[in-house]
């Protein structure tokens, strides 16, 4: 991903509200396969790190964004933002240029 899809995916996640919150918990199975489910449908999340996580947050990022097959597109505070591209391009709600 360039830095510029990046910056564009960045200025679309300042609007957009967490829909995850990982806590204490840690990355389970059920929060990867929702998180897949959610990029599915709307591309692009950001995800809320609660403070009783006591996982490190880039290594927490990389490993959710590995295993949902996503970009992670930025980690600021204690918020995560993945994209991934939904698979019937018809269907695309983000477009980036390349």
């Amino acid at each position: 991903m360039t830095s510029k899809q990046r910056s564009r995916l960045k200025g679309l996640a300042m609007n957009i509200e967490p829909i995850f919150q990982i806590g204490k918990g840690g990355l389970t199975p059920e929060i990867t396969e929702a998180v897949s489910d959610a990029l599915e449908k709307r591309e692009l999340i950001k995800i809320n790190i609660l403070k009783n996580c006591d996982d490190d947050r880039m290594a927490l990022a990389e490993a959710l964004a590995e295993r949902t097959n996503s970009e992670l597109v930025q980690i600021i505070g204690k918020k995560i933002v993945l994209f991934r591209y939904q698979r019937d391009p018809k269907k695309r709600k983000i477009e980036i240029e390349d």
